[in-house]
């Protein structure tokens, strides 16, 4: 484009041509890369696909074209043998830089879209890997024996003390298996749902274990209607009931609150049991997946000879 034929018939142009040209576009070339890692990290959504394909384009053409322009101009001011300055080959230049920009634009938007889509596939799998998981580990607390064993047991005793207060077990006992063959219909849920989930959750705990056990909760009312996976507080509450001592003089001391910042802490005191209860620690694994796949990234866990902290991440309601 700027020499014709003499690049192709003089080997002292050929090579000196190749070498300046070469110098002088590598940098552009690499350049041209930063405005589109730039855009993918700030337009990173395939929504987002065409506005970040115009954007880059824009860049692209005008750092293309300053570069074409620039090489051109060099070539005159160094007087490069068997060069002259001709405005309609720079034009035509500039003219295929453009075309080659809108090619090369296209074929990296298909590929990121492709991947981001491939991505999303994944992760949509992922989610309805861990919703499964999650409907079956809920089908096994409403099944499991030992859970239905004690409920049964503090019914029977109260049936004989006081009629009153087995009634109100009942009905709490019957929210709690309500809730849990609802829940499974949603991704997420509110908090404010959650907590009166765990109302009746903890009234069943607290009938069985009188004074021994403790729920304080401390919630700002401007996150009550923030989303969290369901049973997200169930599983952190019965994690801490599972592995702890639960005496009256040795209560097992339960907070739940939220941060100025919008996260939520679960936190116990710690008196482990002398005999060990195994876990698996699906029920942490199966809260951090989800989390991780909504993208609110990664819980918290603070474990120490004292206290069993986890703090999460609240989402606001356009992740609804």
């Amino acid at each position: 484009m700027m020499l014709g034929k003499p690049y192709f018939q003089r080997l002292d142009i050929f090579l000196g041509a190749s070498l300046l040209t070469t110098l002088i576009w590598t940098p552009a070339f690499f350049l041209h890369a930063l405005p589109a890692v730039y855009l993918r990290k700030r337009f990173p959504h395939i929504r987002q696909t065409w506005m970040r394909m115009c954007l880059a384009l824009s860049i692209h053409i005008l750092m293309s074209s300053a570069a074409i322009t620039f090489l051109f101009y060099v070539y005159k001011w160094i007087n490069f043998p068997g060069y002259t300055f001709d405005s309609n080959r720079l034009f035509w230049a500039i003219t295929l830089g453009i075309i080659g920009n809108i090619v090369a634009n296209i074929v990296h938007e298909s590929v990121y879209t492709f991947e981001k889509w491939s991505q999303t596939i994944s992760e949509t799998e992922k989610l309805k890997k861990a919703n499964l998981q999650s409907q079956l580990d809920s089908l096994k607390q409403q099944v499991n024996p030992h859970f239905l064993f004690n409920s049964l047991n503090t019914l029977s005793s109260l049936i004989d003390e006081d009629t009153d207060k087995a009634e109100l077990f009942i009905e709490e006992l019957s929210s709690v298996y309500r809730y849990l063959l609802q829940t499974n219909e949603n991704a997420l849920t509110s908090l404010r749902d959650e907590l009166t989930f765990i109302e009746s959750y903890f009234h069943l705990l607290k009938t069985r274990y009188g004074n021994g056990i403790n729920l304080e909760v401390r919630i700002a009312d401007g996150f009550k209607e923030a989303q969290l996976p369901p049973l997200t507080l169930q599983m952190l509450v019965e994690n801490a009931v599972k592995h702890n001592i639960i005496l009256s003089d040795q209560p097992l001391q339960i907070r739940i609150e939220t941060t100025k910042n919008g996260r939520l802490i679960v936190s116990n005191n710690v008196q482990l049991k002398n005999l060990r209860v195994a876990s698996n620690g699906v029920g942490l694994a199966n809260i951090a997946t989800k989390y991780q796949l909504l993208g609110q990234g990664n819980l918290e866990i603070l474990n120490t000879e004292t206290s069993f902290c986890v703090t999460l991440p609240l989402m606001m309601n356009e992740l609804k």
